[in-house]
């Protein structure tokens, strides 16, 4: 089993770089292998809403790196999506990356774990992971959580992200977690079929 880890600050190892590997240990120690992509710091573009990846699982655009993200996606078992907070929102990298993952490559996705983390100097996390968690949750995928909001506090990079000992704690408890439930899902019934065809398109 592998789980992808995409690392949205800029700062490649950073604090948000230092969350991510305290859940690493922790699913490597189960013996689940890991894979850090770096997003933060690559250009990538908002969808364009082009539909053209309609039916093809991949994106018109993807030759910046995203369309081999989604193979990766699609031998994976499990995501942990991390992202430092500027204004009380994920980085906007991290966000078109995942509009267009998401857009493109749904069904790389559909069923397997995730987990989201925000780091920050102090407010803004909680809202941060509501944004990453809605594209989990409609996307059909089981929300990692912890023994507390999976949040880290930092101000200056990873020196000051390995004194918030609860924040580490809670990244382990991450890994952990996720370590269970892909052990549940691997020897579990299959995942079901949802229903399909209805679409609204309007408010009453």
């Amino acid at each position: 089993m592998k789980v992808l880890l995409f690392n949205g600050s800029p700062h490649k190892e950073g604090a948000t770089y230092t969350a991510l590997m305290e859940a690493a240990k922790e699913l490597e120690r189960a013996g689940i292998g890991t894979e850090t992509i770096q997003i933060g710091s690559v250009p990538f573009t908002g969808c364009r809403a082009c539909r053209g990846c309609k039916g093809k699982g991949a994106c018109v655009f993807g030759d910046d790196g995203l369309n081999d993200i989604i193979e990766k996606c699609r031998e994976a078992d499990g995501f942990v999506f991390g992202t430092p907070v500027y204004y009380a929102s994920p980085n906007g990298t991290l966000l078109s990356f995942m509009d267009r993952l998401f857009y493109a490559g749904s069904a790389a996705l559909t069923h397997k774990p995730a987990a989201a983390i925000a780091c920050a100097r102090r407010g803004g996390t909680t809202a941060s992971m509501d944004v990453l968690n809605k594209y989990f949750t409609i996307n059909q995928m089981p929300v990692v959580s912890s023994t507390y909001w999976n949040i880290i506090h930092s101000n200056r990079g990873a020196e000051e992200a390995v004194q918030d000992l609860e924040g580490l704690q809670t990244m382990r408890n991450i890994g952990k977690n996720m370590a269970w439930l892909l052990d549940c899902i691997q020897n579990g019934p299959a995942a079901p079929t949802a229903d399909s065809g209805n679409v609204t398109n309007f408010i009453r």
